[in-house]
């Protein structure tokens, strides 16, 4: 008991931060991503496009691919956890950045950072219950996801969706995905979504805008 009121308290000083350091934007429409934990086969198409439409060097990657095994045999099982950004409704490493280079787009909720701003203090790092902040020693700044907004923008999916060959990710309005009534091939007719996986930090935290088809062993109890 004693550690679930630790655990509020903690919410709560962070939900009363956001209140005291900016204004949360409420955009017209939330992208988000989904995932099929249990078809996805672990090529790294996706991390590998990402990093190439944004030039990255060897070491930060903005799309990760998680293996997740476990079990003891006879009863053994294994799958996969993509993830990047999660554009955040309620993002906490937007109040942590100093210089404002963190914002949040209003007509479709997606997070990205102004390189221009950003002195890459890594306050956005530490902050981010999701490690999608990156540092690139290269240039000494943070980047992260930005679900290829010049993608969005000429109407089309960002990298890592299109070269994803089985088809087990993609993006849709976060409020039709959770209703179903978004069509997409990542997820089958009759497949319950989830908004947490095993191993992962919170979502009351900052409202992620991510849902994912689960592994049986791998939603979050």
């Amino acid at each position: 008991m004693a550690q679930e009121k630790d655990v509020g308290r903690i919410k709560e000083a962070i939900k009363k931060r956001k209140r005291e350091t900016y204004t949360p934007v409420e955009p017209e429409m939330q992208l988000a991503f989904i995932h099929h934990n249990v078809d996805c086969i672990g090529c790294r198409a996706c991390e590998i496009a990402c990093k190439d439409k944004n030039g990255l060097a060897p070491g930060p990657r903005f799309r990760r691919v998680q293996y997740i095994e476990g079990g003891t045999f006879p009863e053994v099982y294994a799958y996969k956890v993509n993830m990047s950004c999660n554009h955040c409704r309620e993002p906490a490493c937007l109040p942590a950045c100093p210089t404002g280079a963190i914002w949040k787009r209003e007509k479709d909720g997606i997070v990205d950072i102004d390189s221009t701003l950003c002195i890459g203090c890594r306050r956005c790092e530490a902050a981010c219950p999701y490690g999608a902040p990156q540092y690139d020693p290269s240039d000494q700044l943070v980047k992260k996801c930005n679900m290829c907004v010049d993608e969005i923008d000429a109407g089309r999916k960002p990298y890592c969706v299109m070269a994803c060959m089985m088809r087990v990710l993609d993006i849709g309005p976060m409020d039709k995905l959770l209703d179903g009534s978004y069509e997409t091939k990542a997820r089958g007719p009759n497949e319950e979504l989830v908004r947490q996986v095993k191993n992962m930090a919170d979502p009351e935290l900052t409202d992620p805008s991510i849902v994912f088809v689960p592994h049986s062993k791998g939603a979050a109890e």
